[in-house]
């Protein structure tokens, strides 16, 4: 694992209860996605909640847009392998009824969840039901007075949307929040993330909202999350993709990993091939990557395109390949294990991957 990357360090956020676990304070750092299926279909729902648990995220928020989907929200909930936040927009029975449901909390924004009482129904509802509350702000969602007042979806309108329902939200003696405050635009995401923890101590979800998909999506919430989290900004993430949500949180721990937050799964490394290179490194690498998807042991695997590249920088790999002409090198630790044709080597490298994973007791 690298060393941890750190910049102006933030001051740490305070400690609450999730789902049975510690969120913030110093804990790790949380990895989040969200349902992409109608909740009203619960089978489908329920088989994207077991593949979402089975490349490790840790809370997933499902949408409820209606009391229509209220009952199989409820099915959900009872049957998930994850805990749910309630994802609720405009409707604040809604959110009142998620609470009572069983999920671990909800999510809801200022600018649309209507009266200042209906925010206290809320409130009294998440108390009662040992729920979490989510005060979620993005671009999207500034009320028409805080657009005027600023001009714009700004950092200062995003954080002051957050403010005004925090301090009743905190006059009801209600502590478990998490906020998160997330803009399309890396720069507004980062300042009004800066700006809200000098002000208040919660956890902080982070994110870049609607960042796109494939390569632009990935690189633009990296940008955004790699500088928050350097500076100490952000006790769960979620890289908001158009595409499948296990990518989602296979982002996620990509980022984390490379930022030294996290270990989980197979970080794999390969060489990005020169004129020494004769085979297809690439699809070696994709080979290897699709073959030690499922394995949530922390590990680094190389794929490297010659002997040139391969132990020697490669040394700090738990296993890795070397592919030569037509022979190549298993290796270990910097150490030849074995010389393989290398049509063997994908083969031999998944078998001894898997061995070091069952002395590791994952």
């Amino acid at each position: 694992m690298p060393p941890k990357i750190v910049l102006e360090k933030s001051p740490k956020s305070r400690e609450i209860d999730v789902a049975g676990r510690k969120m913030g304070g110093g804990a790790p750092v949380w990895v989040e996605s969200m349902t992409k299926t109608a909740t009203a279909d619960v089978p489908a729902t329920l088989a994207q909640l077991e593949s979402l648990a089975s490349v490790g995220c840790e809370l997933v928020r499902v949408a409820l847009p209606s009391q229509e989907d209220l009952l199989p929200f409820e099915q959900i909930v009872a049957k998930s392998p994850l805990p749910v936040v309630a994802d609720v927009h405009f409707h604040h029975k809604l959110a009142v009824a998620a609470c009572k449901a069983g999920c671990c909390g909800v999510r809801i924004n200022p600018g649309n969840i209507g009266s200042d009482e209906n925010l206290r129904e809320v409130v009294r509802a998440a108390k009662d039901n040992r729920c979490h509350i989510r005060v979620g702000a993005n671009s999207g969602s500034v009320s028409r007075e805080l657009l005027s007042r600023f001009g714009g979806p700004t950092a200062e309108a995003l954080v002051e949307s957050v403010r005004q329902r925090l301090f009743l939200v905190e006059d009801m003696d209600f502590g478990d929040i998490i906020v998160s405050i997330k803009s399309t635009q890396v720069s507004t995401t980062l300042s009004a993330n800066g700006l809200f923890r000098r002000e208040f101590d919660y956890p902080l979800h982070i994110g870049i909202t609607e960042a796109g998909f494939g390569r632009a999506g990935v690189v633009r919430s990296a940008v955004g999350l790699a500088l928050l989290l350097a500076e100490g900004l952000g006790d769960s993430v979620r890289v908001s993709l158009t595409g499948p949500p296990e990518e989602e949180v296979r982002a996620g721990y990509d980022i984390l990993r490379a930022l030294g937050l996290r270990e989980h799964g197979v970080d794999l490394i390969s060489c990005p091939t020169c004129g020494r290179c004769q085979v297809d490194i690439l699809a070696f690498a994709s080979q290897a990557q699709e073959a030690l998807s499922e394995i949530q042991a922390p590990l680094r695997v190389a794929v490297m395109g010659c002997e040139v590249n391969g132990p020697g920088e490669a040394r700090e790999a738990d296993a890795g390949i070397a592919c030569g002409v037509k022979m190549g090198l298993l290796f270990t630790g910097g150490e030849v294990v074995e010389k393989l044709p290398n049509h063997e080597l994908i083969g031999a490298l998944v078998r001894l991957v898997k061995e070091l994973t069952q002395s590791k007791g994952q």
